[in-house]
């Protein structure tokens, strides 16, 4: 998704203070007198004295290597670490949902976050942040160094399911790999490629036949646009998968991650009206934002949708479903720049587990 100007009424941050992270945090208080360079230096400082990011040779995980390398996570810390498949893609890879808690074969009575990335096969920030927050969780919970880490995983159940669309990382495309066969699935021989799993999702799916000039742009009939929404709600095996997986959890708080734009998104994005929860949303928002510092805006304010998840999420189970974009490009080169952005929204990710306890 790219960064557009927000033309639409936006929500402006306000300065809240953060409960405090670990000694290894890199949130800074707003009200602190340091430049944005200072800052900076400052988190990169504290990201290679404490937690260093471990890069692949290619600098993002392949599918293979993500899965082998949680595998053995899942064997070597079975204590708190699972890993199962919930699905399989088209082109047959399995979505890896991995679970981190104290009980990690039980299901308690304790609040249920989910973590996504890769909806969008090219926008490969949006697994490896979470691939580190995995890592990190692992190392500073068996090492008992951060206080927070341990009350995620002691009072929370933790599912991250990094790639939502495993054939489209292996592609470098932003849709899955599924064949078209038709704008419509009526011919008979192959038209296209792959279907925008964030348009594919059945909630409020059918408004672009009622109100077509509004979300031509950002969901789309036609099977050759990066934004082809499928034949039918929860056409594709990735949306299905999540479907059965949201539908038979307790699922408080949801983030998924994208790249780019540095915005937080939440419900609605097919209509300007609030949700009934908006003030909920807007509190998270703005301590999420004063942690990564990111504009907090209602979806809409970016461009209408049709079918994405965090509106479906919200409007069938009553999640408090955000989109995160994640920098200013699909993917950077700079490992500087990955390590401040990995840590930064592992604290993201810490804030919404201490505040998944409170509702």
């Amino acid at each position: 998704m790219r960064k557009r100007t927000i033309a639409l009424s936006i929500i402006l941050v306000g300065m809240l203070v953060v409960p405090s992270l670990s000694t290894a945090s890199l949130w800074i208080s707003p009200k602190n007198d340091l430049t944005l360079k200072t800052v900076r230096e400052q988190r990169l400082r504290d990201i290679q004295n404490h937690f260093p990011i471990i890069t692949p040779p290619g600098l993002y995980h392949t599918y293979d290597e993500m899965t082998a390398l949680l595998q053995g996570l899942a064997t070597n810390h079975s204590d708190i670490v699972s890993v199962t498949s919930i699905g399989k893609t088209y082109e047959g890879r399995d979505l890896w949902m991995v679970k981190l808690s104290d009980n990690v074969n039980q299901q308690e009575n304790e609040p249920e976050l989910l973590f996504m990335g890769a909806h969008h096969g090219n926008e490969k920030p949006s697994y490896e942040v979470l691939i580190y927050f995995i890592q990190y969780m692992i190392e500073h919970y068996e090492n008992n160094s951060a206080g927070e880490v341990q009350d995620a995983i002691n009072n929370t159940q933790i599912y991250v399911l990094p790639m939502v669309n495993p054939d489209g990382v292996e592609a470098g495309t932003r849709k899955n790999r599924v064949p078209n066969h038709g704008s419509f699935g009526f011919q008979t021989e192959i038209t296209s490629l792959g279907v925008d799993l964030n348009r594919n999702y059945g909630y409020r799916w059918l408004r672009l036949f009622l109100l077509p000039f509004l979300y031509f742009r950002s969901t789309s009939y036609f099977d050759n646009s990066d934004s082809y929404r499928g034949k039918r709600p929860f056409s594709e095996n990735e949306t299905q998968a999540i479907r059965l997986f949201v539908d038979t959890h307790n699922i408080t708080i949801s983030i998924s991650y994208h790249t780019y734009g540095e915005l937080i998104l939440y419900p609605w994005g097919y209509t300007l009206i609030p949700t009934k929860d908006n003030s909920v949303f807007v509190s998270i928002g703005e301590n999420i934002s004063n942690i990564n510092h990111y504009l907090l805006a209602q979806s809409i304010n970016l461009y209408p949708t049709l079918g994405d998840t965090c509106d479906w999420m919200y409007g069938t189970q009553g999640v408090l479903a955000y989109t995160i974009e994640l920098g200013d490009s699909f993917a950077p080169s700079d490992p500087d720049v990955l390590q401040e952005m990995y840590l930064l929204h592992t604290n993201v990710n810490l804030y919404v587990c201490q505040r998944a306890q409170l509702l």
